[in-house]
């Protein structure tokens, strides 16, 4: 596990990339803010999380299957890791910033990317802002609801 990237992973270079191509200048992996945010876009006050599917259980997604061996660890850590997610979802919420998780499987097609990011990240409509206010239910398991 030491060699899996926390930082400028493929998905998250093609956010960028996406962002910086629509003239959003941003800043990366923000420290002052909770959960060190991989996408800080002040103007609008908005995050991006880019969460791979795998490691933050994407409910539904292929990519997020469970290994065969070692299920307890892995069920414990994939726990904890949408525990810290839902923790640093709602202290952003609380800090006033708009929050949007784009997933690793959503950033294979720029369709997805333009729908999800460009109104989120500029505000453009109220349901974009409802959305954004709105806690991410995809990564909570079916035995929390």
């Amino acid at each position: 596990m030491s060699q899996i990237r926390g930082h400028d992973t493929a998905p998250e270079r093609v956010v960028r990339s996406f962002l910086h191509r629509q003239g959003f200048r941003f800043r990366l992996h923000a420290k002052n803010l909770p959960g060190t945010p991989d996408i800080v876009l002040a103007k609008y006050r908005c995050v991006v999380l880019v969460h791979g599917c795998f490691w933050h259980r994407h409910r539904g997604c292929q990519f997020a299957y469970t290994p065969k061996s070692r299920q307890e660890f892995w069920e414990n850590k994939f726990n904890a890791n949408k525990t810290r997610d839902l923790r640093v979802h709602r202290a952003l919420l609380r800090l006033g910033w708009r929050v949007i998780t784009v997933w690793e499987c959503e950033t294979k097609c720029s369709r997805s990317l333009t729908q999800k990011l460009l109104p989120l990240v500029s505000g453009r409509s109220q349901r974009a802002r409802d959305q954004a206010r709105s806690i991410d239910d995809s990564y909570r398991s079916p035995r929390s609801e």
